[in-house]
């Protein structure tokens, strides 16, 4: 059995001032609203992978349309749902097709950020808690977008740094490297 997104927060070590903040924001969120999850919220939580082929040390990127940038996968809890880790997987599976995905190199949560998300779709601006994980497979050949705005590229951790413009991606770029690095 996981931990609740309380036991999850609380045990989480930010990497810095700017992660010790966010983790602040999200852990008084997750104390003061039933479901922190609701998407209505101005400020709701969501769950994310970066997901990454070992043998190669490739990671793969999906096109963000509302973002106007390549981002790892992930988003929204449906109804219902409270486990970050089954999120974050559940929403890489829809989003990739990639049916084999594991947690890389454990279940542990990799980064915490808390993201802007510009207006569109019927929504007005708001942020995104993102709870970040590493995820894995075997099979990166069976990665297929899931429709024509939200194309997907393997990439190296080189490419992907020149890919980004997004500072906390390539904060969760730099995590996953050190993971990746022979010991």
């Amino acid at each position: 059995m996981r931990p609740s997104l309380a036991e999850l927060l609380n045990e989480y070590q930010p990497g810095g001032p700017a992660e010790t903040a966010d983790l602040r924001k999200v852990r008084v969120l997750a104390e003061i609203v039933d479901d922190p999850w609701r998407r209505e919220l101005p400020l709701h939580v969501t769950a994310s992978a970066l997901i990454v082929h070992p043998d190669t040390g490739r990671v793969l990127l999906r096109w963000h349309q509302r973002q106007q940038a390549w981002l790892q996968v992930g988003g929204h809890g449906d109804p219902g749902e409270s486990d970050p880790l089954a999120i974050a997987r559940r929403e890489a599976a829809e989003e990739t097709g990639l049916a084999d995905l594991v947690p890389w190199p454990d279940e542990q949560l990799r980064h915490l950020v808390i993201v802007s998300v510009p207006a569109g779709q019927g929504e007005p601006a708001h942020e995104h808690a993102d709870l970040r994980y590493f995820m894995a497979t075997r099979t990166p050949e069976a990665a297929r977008a899931e429709n024509e705005n939200a194309p997907l590229r393997w990439l190296s951790l080189a490419d992907a740094y020149e890919a980004t413009s997004e500072v906390n991606l390539r904060e969760s770029l730099a995590r996953l490297e050190r993971l990746l690095e022979p010991v």
